[in-house]
């Protein structure tokens, strides 16, 4: 039998006989607690038993009584952050519980796969790109990050208890920290000049399967049917060893990194993730019921072939789910990968993709002014006569002869980038199809239209021109729809272009 799914069965025995005051491990010395919150806290004692509850940053006592199951649970008001430590003390059953250096801050809950897995010290033969430094001065951080990394557990029953205590943030442990978790962490802390802690609970090769509970999973088609016998690609066993156990600690929102498990089921993966995040909400049971999740874009990587489009169509799904979930947000990481790392499929730019969750965090829910957090995406097209500048520009090219070079152009717009792009010209990964739906490459050049007399079908603000010289009616426009193709376009702040095609029927 599976030794993940031994412990589980062990840490199920252990819940049902518990008789002595006994707190779940993410209660543990150098927590974060939420700040400005109703932070619930739980644990065991025997049946009946009352359980008294104080802290250092309030005089009021609070008692809770176990229940028929010897569980009790009661609610921490807790102050607004600051990097002042504090002590919780636990008393029941004769004994007495003391947690100390506990911080006040920002709690996100940080899930997925593999690469929100991936450690600051890397995978074998995965490195992250700048993780010497940033172990070696993670020490600086040592009074406003903390990291709970939660044991990797497969059970086929619901758990009550899984490991993982909090830690400081040091070099001897920061190696160990989710590097995604740990540059968002280091970012946001750096941002609102506030302690941030970040609850890691993710298992490397898991579907979005593996984090919903059986009842749900029932009602699918495919049922329990694991994709295949390997545990991390079993259905419902990291929602019952890993999640299960956690549900309900207080945090400020979730953060999901995960999807390649998924490929080729995109059209099951907008319901299925959805239904994940609003069984989440429901089992924090927080105040407005709708806590923000922000997710990763699936990475560039070959998926058997750098030319197909599996990938780039889990990158729309997750694109569209989040215009259409509440408090949701996509970040866009097609140019966070190098040219020689089609089958790497953890890309080693961290950094950026942790500084890229915190921007979107820091704008939606910290109100935060002055920062872009928000890529830019395609928003529509029009085709119209070129003019002279037109001409100039495509006679100029690389071709030598363009059937468009006195007929039309395609003017491309985009949201969330008025002021214009990091490039005019050289623009790679743009390609066009005719009536037939073969594409072919496209040459592609940055424009604006600030004259207050506009051309008819030409709004002022920053756009792109495209032409095709095999296309001479285009049609339809994709950029940087594959499964693996490096991203080089940008808006003015740095944020890449959401790769997206005009043919999705």
């Amino acid at each position: 039998m599976n030794k993940t799914f031994l412990f589980g069965a062990l840490l199920s025995l252990l819940s049902a006989t518990a008789s002595a005051l006994e707190l779940p491990e993410i209660f543990s010395d150098n927590m974060m607690l939420q700040q400005q919150a109703k932070a619930k806290m739980w644990g065991w004692a025997k049946a009946g038993n009352v359980v008294e509850v104080t802290t250092t940053w309030s005089n009021q006592k609070l008692y809770a009584t176990a229940d028929k199951n010897g569980k009790w649970t009661t609610e921490l008001s807790t102050p607004a952050a600051s990097y002042k430590t504090y002590s919780v003390t636990v008393k029941g059953d004769g004994q007495t519980v003391v947690l100390n250096n506990v911080l006040i801050g920002e709690v996100w809950f940080c899930s997925g796969q593999s690469n929100m897995e991936m450690p600051l010290g890397g995978f074998w033969n995965c490195p992250v790109e700048g993780a010497n430094e940033a172990i070696a001065m993670s020490g600086k951080y040592s009074k406003s990050i903390r990291v709970a990394t939660i044991s990797k557990v497969a059970a086929q029953e619901p758990q009550d208890k899984v490991s993982g205590k909090w830690e400081i943030c040091c070099p001897e442990n920061a190696t160990n920290f989710s590097a995604c978790g740990y540059f968002f962490a280091r970012t946001l802390t750096d941002l609102l000049d506030v302690p941030v802690g970040i609850i890691n609970c993710s298992w490397g090769g898991s579907c979005v399967e593996g984090w919903l509970p059986k009842e749900i999973l029932q009602t699918y088609p495919d049922g329990l049917v694991p994709f295949n016998n390997e545990s991390y690609m079993q259905k419902m066993v990291m929602y019952n060893g890993m999640l299960h156990p956690l549900a309900g600690y207080t945090i400020k929102g979730f953060l999901w990194n995960q999807g390649e498990s998924n490929i080729g089921r995109e059209g099951q993966y907008a319901d299925r993730f959805k239904t994940m995040v609003n069984l989440w909400r429901k089992m924090w049971n927080q105040p407005n019921d709708k806590l923000p999740i922000y997710t990763v874009e699936l990475p560039p990587y070959w998926y058997d072939n750098s030319d197909g489009d599996n990938g780039a169509k889990i990158r729309e799904v997750q694109h569209q789910i989040a215009k259409t979930l509440d408090n949701c947000g996509c970040v866009c990481t097609s140019d966070l990968i190098y040219d020689y790392e089609p089958k790497q499929i953890h890309g080693t730019k961290k950094l950026e993709i942790g500084q890229r969750l915190a921007y979107m965090a820091a704008a939606r829910d910290y109100g935060m002014k002055g920062l872009v957090a928000e890529a830019p995406e395609f928003d529509f097209m029009k085709v119209v006569d070129a003019d002279d500048s037109d001409a100039q520009v495509i006679a100029g090219s690389v071709v030598a002869k363009n059937e468009n070079e006195k007929g039309k152009v395609v003017l491309l717009y985009f949201k969330n980038c008025s002021d214009g792009f990091d490039r005019l010209d050289n623009i790679e990964g743009f390609e066009a199809a005719g009536a037939d739906g073969v594409y072919h490459k496209a040459i592609v050049w940055a424009a604006s239209e600030w004259r207050s007399d506009v051309l008819a079908g030409r709004p002022q603000g920053a756009f792109l021109k495209l032409v095709c010289p095999e296309v001479a009616d285009v049609k339809d426009v994709r950029y940087c729809f594959k499964n693996f193709i490096p991203g080089t376009l940008h808006g003015m702040r740095g944020l890449p272009v959401v790769p997206f095609r005009t043919d999705k029927k």
